[in-house]
This record gives C-alpha cells, sequence and structure tokens, in this order.
C-alpha cells in the first residue's frame, strides 16, 4: 500500500493517507470459476483463420453462464475486434498471442468513443466494451494491434511513417470533429469511421466499470494502446506496453475515477502514461473529470512524456499519486508532464510524486506548459495548483525544472523536498509561478531554493 511500513507519518504524509483510501476502494473483479475455450467454438491458433465469430460466440456463452474466463490456448488467434460483455475475463495466457485485423472495415459499424478527447461515433478499439461491468483481460500472452507504417499509422500523414501524397490522411476529419465539439453538435450527428481515417485504441471500454488489465504485452495499436473511457474501479497490472507508432501513448485513463496503474512498463511513441479528461468546451461540458488515481512500481523507457497529465484535461485531472517509479532513456523527453494552454482551460490540483527514480532524460525532469500548442492563443486560464515532489532523482538532463504558467494564471504552490538532480545542462525556465518552495533541493550539488 502507499504508506507501507511507515511506523511515524510525517505531516506531508497525510495527503498520502488519501491513496490509501482511494487504494482500498478499488477492488479488481472476480469470475466464477468457469471456463469457455475458443476452440471449442471454432477458434484455431494458426494466425490465419479468422477467429471472430467464435470468440463471439464464447464470449456471449459465458456472461449468459454467469460469467467465467474466455480462455485461448498456446497459438497465434487472428481476429477483428473483440466486445467484452459483463463478467468476462478474456483469459491470454503466455505463449497466445491475438493478432488484430489490418482492415478498416472489420471495425464497423461505428461505436461511441472520444477521439483525441471529443465525443463521437468511430471506428471500434480493437477491444470494446460499452455500459458493462466486472471486465477483464489478463494473462502472460500479447495483443498485436499490428498497425505499421503501411497499416493504419500512415493516417497521420507523417513522412517517414508511410504517408505520401495521395495516401489518406486524418486532417480534415480531425478538424471538422473539432469543430463540432466546439459548436455542441450532438452527438449522434459526429459519425466518422469510413472515409475519415480516425485511428481506433487498442483497449478502450468505455462508461463501464470493475475493469482488470493484468500481466499481458500490449502492442502496435493503430493510436493510443490502453485508454478506458468513462470508467471506474479500473486495475492496470503488470502490463508491458511497446508500440512506436505515432500517438502511440501507453495508458491513457480517460474522465476515469478509481485508478490503479501499478508494475507496469512502457517503451512508446508518445506519453507512457497521459491522464485525460477530454478537449475544450467538449470536456467542459461533460465536466467529468479523472480522478483518484495511483501509479506505482512503473517503468518508462522510450517516450514523449513519462508521467503526463494532459494534454485533453478541460474536465480537470485531480487527486494523482505516483510513487516508486522509473524513467530512464535518452529518447523520454520529460519525466514529469504537464501541458495545457488557453484553449483547453479546466483545471489540475492535487498531484502528489514521491519516490519517483529519473535516469536520464532529453529535455525536463519537470515541465508544465501552459504553451503547449495554441499556447495563450484562447479564451481560457487553466487552473494548475497544490503539485508536489518529494525524494525524486535524475542523473541527466536538460533542464531541471521547465515550469511556465500565464501572467494572468499562474501555476500556484509547487513543492520540492529532498530532491537531487545531476548533470543539468541549462538553468530553469520558470515563468509566472506563484508559491514555489523547495526543501532541501540540489541542482548540480548546489542548493536551489526556488528563487
Amino acid at each position: 500500500m502507499a504508506a507501507a511500513g511507515w511506523l511515524a507519518k510525517p505531516a506531508h504524509a497525510s495527503a498520502w493517507d488519501e491513496a490509501d483510501r482511494i487504494l482500498a476502494r478499488i477492488q479488481p473483479p472476480v469470475f466464477p470459476k468457469r471456463d469457455f475455450e475458443v476452440t471449442r467454438y471454432g477458434a484455431v491458433g494458426d494466425g490465419t483463420t479468422d477467429c471472430s465469430e467464435a470468440i463471439a460466440r464464447a464470449v456471449a456463452e459465458c456472461t449468459r453462464a454467469g460469467g467465467g474466463r474466455v480462455v485461448f490456448p498456446a497459438g497465434v488467434f487472428f481476429t477483428g475486434p473483440i466486445r467484452l460483455k459483463s463478467n468476462v475475463d478474456l483469459h491470454v495466457p503466455e505463449g497466445a498471442t491475438l493478432k488484430f485485423s489490418r482492415d478498416p472495415q472489420r471495425y464497423l459499424p461505428v461505436v461511441y468513443t472520444r477521439w483525441e478527447g471529443i465525443e463521437c461515433l468511430n471506428y471500434s478499439p480493437l477491444i470494446y466494451a460499452d455500459g458493462e461491468e466486472n471486465l477483464a483481460v489478463t494473462g502472460g500472452g500479447a495483443l498485436d494491434g499490428q498497425a505499421d507504417c503501411e497499416h493504419w499509422w500512415p493516417w497521420k500523414a507523417r513522412e517517414n511513417c508511410g504517408w505520401r501524397p495521395g495516401v489518406p490522411r486524418q486532417d480534415d476529419a480531425r478538424n471538422a470533429l473539432f469543430e463540432m465539439g466546439a459548436t455542441d453538435v450532438p452527438i449522434g450527428r459526429r459519425v466518422f469511421g469510413e472515409g475519415h481515417y480516425l485511428r481506433p485504441n487498442l483497449f478502450g471500454p468505455c462508461r463501464s466499470k470493475n475493469i482488470l488489465l493484468e500481466g499481458v504485452t500490449v502492442g502496435d495499436s493503430p493510436m493510443f494502446e490502453v485508454s478506458p473511457l468513462l470508467c471506474s474501479n479500473v486495475t492496470i497490472r503488470n502490463v508491458h506496453i511497446q508500440g512506436h507508432g505515432p500517438n502511440n501513448d501507453g495508458c491513457d485513463p480517460d474522465s476515469c475515477t478509481d485508478v490503479l496503474i501499478e508494475n507496469c512498463s512502457f517503451d512508446t511513441g508518445d506519453d507512457c502514461i497521459a491522464l485525460k479528461a477530454g478537449r475544450n468546451r467538449d470536456g467542459r461540458r461533460m465536466a467529468k473529470p479523472t480522478e483518484n488515481v495511483v501509479i506505482r512500481g512503473c517503468r518508462m523507457k522510450d517516450g514523449h512524456g513519462g508521467l503526463t497529465i494532459g494534454s485533453e484535461m478541460s474536465g480537470g485531472v485531480r487527486n494523482v499519486f505516483a510513487e516508486n517509479c522509473l524513467l530512464d532513456s535518452p529518447n523520454l523527453n520529460q519525466a514529469l508532464r504537464f501541458k495545457t494552454n488557453a484553449v483547453r482551460g479546466g483545471s489540475i490540483e492535487h498531484i502528489y510524486f514521491r519516490n519517483i527514480e529519473i535516469g536520464e532524460v532529453s529535455d525536463a525532469v519537470l515541465q508544465i506548459d501552459f504553451h503547449y500548442e495554441e499556447g495563450e492563443r484562447g479564451p481560457e486560464r487553466p487552473s494548475v495548483h497544490d503539485i508536489e515532489i518529494r525524494n525524486a532523482t535524475c542523473k541527466k538532463s536538460k533542464y531541471a525544472l521547465q515550469v511556465r504558467g500565464f501572467r494572468s494564471a499562474p501555476v500556484r504552490d509547487l513543492r520540492l523536498a529532498d530532491c537531487t538532480f545531476d548533470h543539468i545542462a541549462e538553468r530553469n525556465i520558470i515563468e509566472h509561478v506563484e508559491g514555489l518552495t523547495c526543501e532541501n533541493v540540489r541542482i548540480n550539488g548546489t542548493i536551489f531554493t526556488g528563487r
């Protein structure tokens, strides 16, 4: 538990008492001891036979029976999207791989989701649920999204990943969706999917509760790897995430409540963990924060930000506790990253880090950036306050602190204690911060007082 082993808690530990209360509420689902083996329903693990219907039949029979495990033996099982139902544990043990179709047509009809923080109807995530409870994907096997620079990823329109003139790209649909969000177009009219090139996520349950993702290796998603949406009581444990495609974020809980992410590893093409809560007017309209999140024992290699909040955070992010994490790669840009702007608005508050070990990152140990994308070009003023970092170390980075608020909306109440940052190449960038306090903080061996 977050405060295990403490004989006497100093005053600053009182905030971590809330982490203990969050952990007490988060209980992974338990399933009846019934197994439904997919091979009994016609699935063949030869890597080419389409197992979609067999898997759907096994899931349906499992949920009708009151729940249990849908079990894969060793082998490679080719499939289209999988729709999970209540009380089903999709068990993918070591030696088994689910290999998902690269054909976008397979992910139709469209389903309710968010895309970059805006509600819409779009391609189904590769594993999806809506309005269910007691769901799991477990085991030591693999979920392979099979996206690459010939399939899905070129829609991002990066010339270094398969795009060239004449290849479809997401830009027009992205702009249209953002305009719909800005003008409150009803969700039923925000229909995308075929012909619009907005890529789906891999694991994307929505409006569901009591969710467990445990033990599997997840990789090469069309877009975000793991992104529960509007879910509660979520446990993500011992998951290994690998994907270096565009927007291959590792784990992005979006407007979720009571989330535990523990003992996971990340090697990604974008943020490793990014807590989100909707984008711009659409996120503020829903006003559904991501809150009560505990992150512990995770390991980050490549990525943009390691432990990140934003940039889609307009509904707010609060009560986040991260501890005992290791972040180390010259290809990891920021260790602790907050990104927002004057279009996002929203608030980030009561964020606590402790016992964070950082080897090497390329840009900054801590970045709080109000100038992300649109910057000050908007009417909103984000509120970012009550951020605490304790017992963090770094061996190499360009900056220790790169913190830039707005003059009209400064970052407030940023506290650092018992931190040591070595081999820092540049002076801190600190703009429009009120209430920066430092206690026993050393940068390149010199005490830093926050002034």
